[in-house]
């Protein structure tokens, strides 16, 4: 079976340094907080390029998070892509606000900045930016957009793990970037995990005081705040990996160049796009054809793994009725029946890449 996500390959390659770093917290009893979940944030800050990190637990709070620290006016609308997964408007819903859909480029699937400002009303307050499948999105031009209106640019690079925007780490552009470390993602935990990063010192301190209970020192509560820590047997272990991220994204990057090579130019099938001057990270490899479950029947009878990302939209949940936006003529509630997603990792061989490459030709031919 070639499989779409081989976490068991991957730590069996770094067997030896996981296994003693977890023997080290359990050594010094650190299951929360302590100096391995301090190291990591150093360590992610400065891989990030940015000045500060605050682990949390899981991605979806970290979104949560950082749009409360903004203290936004509440009911607020904040603009979040209509393909995405629901931890994105989720969020935005639980932080007390209105989430308003836009839609994504045809391309590479990040927010259609044109679309966007069509979106903005007197009531709008930020817009959440995801670098969808590990691409940048237009970060220029987003933040351009804030500036003309006022608004938070908040990045959620839950999927961009080593994605880069003309030379800058994504999640330290906008005012904050929060990141899931999903055991899944390019960059992931043994369990669930998260994190903030951000440039401005006071917003990190009321992200870090919101994750701990409204307090900075036990006991001195200046708020309530909730319990959402990043514990310290996930961050050894993300310690661990992040010094094989680089190498582990070059080898999405590979695949994707052999992908896109032999896909290129056949009929019936739309590759995914990479923004110019960019660093795409593929978390996934993302594909469009019509008959995507034909497709994907035929990669399984081949014995290959697929995904798909994601097969309703999100204006079509029923979370989101309200919004009678599930038959608005968006691309979003287009791509959702067409969008396939391929193996892609550091755990597929050059057979094992010729393999899925030769059944989706033959299957488009």
């Amino acid at each position: 079976m070639i499989k779409f996500l081989d976490l068991q390959t991957q730590y069996l390659g770094i067997k030896a340094e996981i296994d003693a770093a977890i023997a080290s917290v359990i050594e010094q009893s650190a299951f929360i907080g302590g100096p391995g979940v301090a190291a990591f944030e150093r360590e992610f800050a400065h891989y990030q390029q940015a000045d500060h990190c605050v682990g949390v637990a899981n991605g979806t709070d970290a979104i949560e998070i950082v749009l409360e620290a903004l203290n936004l006016p509440r009911g607020s609308e904040v603009i979040v892509p209509a393909n995405s997964f629901i931890a994105t408007s989720e969020a935005v819903t639980r932080a007390g606000h209105r989430v308003v859909f836009a839609d994504v480029d045809d391309n590479d699937y990040t927010l259609d900045v044109a679309d966007v400002r069509k979106r903005i009303t007197k009531r709008t307050a930020a817009i959440v930016v995801v670098h969808l499948y590990g691409c940048p999105a237009d970060m220029d031009a987003l933040m351009a957009l804030g500036t003309e209106h006022g608004l938070k640019i908040i990045e959620d690079c839950a999927q961009a793990h080593g994605a880069e925007y003309h030379g800058r780490r994504v999640g330290g552009i906008g005012v904050a970037g929060t990141f899931s470390f999903y055991p899944g993602k390019n960059l992931g935990a043994y369990g669930d995990g998260g994190a903030i990063v951000t440039n401005d010192a006071a917003l990190a301190r009321q992200c870090r005081m919101i994750a701990n209970h409204g307090r900075v020192e036990k006991y001195d509560h200046l708020f309530e705040g909730r319990n959402s820590r990043l514990d310290g047997l996930q961050a050894a272990i993300l310690s661990v990996k992040l010094k094989h991220l680089d190498g582990w994204v070059a080898s999405r990057n590979s695949v994707a160049d052999a992908y896109n090579r032999a896909f290129g130019g056949i009929p019936g099938i739309i590759t995914p796009g990479a923004r110019a001057g960019c660093h795409h990270a593929y978390h996934l490899y993302v594909i469009r054809v019509a008959d995507r479950d034909g497709l994907a029947a035929e990669l399984l009878a081949s014995n290959i793994q697929t995904g798909v990302h994601y097969p309703i939209a999100l204006p079509k949940l029923r979370a989101y009725a309200y919004l009678d936006q599930a038959n608005a003529p968006m691309r979003a509630n287009a791509h959702d029946a067409s969008v396939l997603s391929l193996p892609i990792g550091e755990h597929l061989s050059d057979d094992d890449v010729d393999a899925v490459i030769e059944v989706v030709q033959r299957f488009l031919r």
